[in-house]
């Protein structure tokens, strides 16, 4: 990685960067992308997503519905209502 390529990932990221550690970001930055690179060669065929590396499951609540449905309530409230729906001034022509 060049230095002009550092230069440009830190304004895209729009980072401050010191122009006396460029030449170190360029190396680091360049390890990281090799690192990438050998992830990407190698071959994962057959090896299952893992989402967790304890094999463990997730304990999930219940999809249930808990809040009551106070629409009505809400709605005698409101200024203005149709049909179930709130109405509000037009503020844009």
């Amino acid at each position: 990685m060049q230095a002009d390529e550092v230069r440009h990932i830190a304004h895209l990221a729009r980072l401050a960067i010191d122009e006396t550690a460029i030449a170190d970001y360029a190396r680091e930055l360049s390890a990281i992308l090799d690192l990438v690179a050998q992830m990407n060669r190698i071959d994962t065929t057959g090896i299952e997503p893992l989402a967790n590396p304890l094999d463990q499951v997730q304990r999930l609540r219940p999809d249930e519905v808990t809040a009551t449905d106070q629409r009505s309530l809400y709605q005698q409230q409101a200024p203005q209502t149709e049909q179930g729906l709130y109405l509000v001034p037009k503020v844009i022509d």
